[in-house]
């Protein structure tokens, strides 16, 4: 699904720009495509060693009291950051320590596939 969106984005780019411009903006476009996957992949292997216990292996929760992560909305980044630094209500502990905030991001960048990937 990424890739034709990105696939899209780089059809409406090219018909503005040259024919070089637009063979740059696609190898851009192409680059941050896959380094937003390995980012992605990152975060994956975090969630599964620290958050999968509670939220479920590629976000597919048991019914639990922990939050369906697959339902959190992507444009609101400073939220999870909140909660994941901070903890949530008492029933989510604080990961702020353990953490590093490039993890926290890579994590986030797994989120947003919604544990497709």
């Amino acid at each position: 699904m990424k890739l034709h969106i990105v696939a899209a984005v780089v059809a409406v780019v090219v018909l503005s720009v040259s024919p070089l411009e637009a063979d740059e903006i696609a190898k851009t476009t192409v680059a941050n495509a896959g380094a937003q996957a390995e980012i992605a992949a990152k975060g994956k292997a975090l969630y599964a060693h620290h958050c999968s216990h509670c939220h479920g292996f590629n976000m597919v929760n048991a019914g639990t009291i922990a939050y369906d992560l697959r339902q959190f909305p992507h444009n609101d980044k400073a939220r999870f950051v909140r909660s994941v630094t901070e903890g949530k209500n008492g029933r989510m502990p604080q990961w702020g320590d353990l953490l590093k905030s490039e993890e926290i991001d890579e994590i986030w960048a797994y989120v947003l596939t919604g544990g497709a990937q």
